[in-house]
């Protein structure tokens, strides 16, 4: 959804009914932080729109800097560590949540990380092409190591996960990130953002399911 202002708004609306629908399915308050991804990336979808309009229109121009960094925030801050905390409320094979808690300790590092690089370095965004390209005037020496730590604590803990077909969303992620690399290595940042609604479809259905098997039980007792 990272193509124009167009798509970004509706993928946005898209994704977001599907977080509203995603959240009805709720009925475990373990679930809540998993089930809000897709809300969350509703609304990551906005902020890009946002920022499409922000890039083309200068009158805008005021506005880059807050959007920029809501949108850097979210995808570099908040994800290492919504990811794992989402499985790690939800898991409850003890082994499992102990090597949760080291996955949330590697996303919290990234967080710091990132955060720091905000805090400190430029941000700049920029129309290239049919994306949106994000340069952060951060040190090249850990850019790399962030980013494999950034891929360990958010794919990683889907593969880990008891709950049924959250490797399924493991997969997909991690497809998603590859097409992405590979051929968009530039805007990684903005295009991966393309397959949020495929992830938040999943995550719609892992729930949907879930619920299904409580009622059921509920029913049987």
């Amino acid at each position: 959804m990272c193509f124009s202002a167009g798509a970004s708004f509706t993928g946005g609306v898209i994704i977001s009914a599907i977080g509203v629908a995603t959240i009805i399915k709720v009925h475990k308050p373990s679930q809540i932080v998993f089930a809000s991804i897709p809300l969350f990336f509703g609304f990551q979808q906005f902020v890009e729109g946002c920022m499409w309009l922000i890039l083309q229109h200068p009158e805008y121009a005021r506005f880059q800097n807050i959007f920029t960094y809501i949108f850097l925030i979210m995808a570099q801050v908040f994800w290492p560590i919504m990811v794992p905390l989402a499985v790690l409320h939800m898991e409850k094979n003890l082994k499992k949540i102990k090597v949760l808690r080291i996955l949330l300790g590697f996303g919290a590092l990234v967080s710091l990380y990132y955060t720091y690089c905000l805090c400190y370095y430029h941000a700049t965004p920029q129309i290239s092409g049919y994306h949106i390209l994000y340069t952060v005037d951060s040190p090249k020496t850990l850019t790399f190591i962030a980013f494999i730590l950034y891929l360990i604590s958010s794919i990683t803990p889907l593969f880990l996960s008891s709950i049924k077909r959250t490797h399924l969303l493991g997969i997909l992620m991690s497809l998603s990130c590859l097409v992405s690399m590979i051929f968009f290595t530039l805007y990684l940042t903005s295009v991966w953002c393309f397959f949020a609604a495929f992830i938040s479809a999943v995550i719609y259905w892992i729930l949907h399911d879930s619920k299904k098997e409580f009622n059921f039980r509920k029913k049987s007792y």
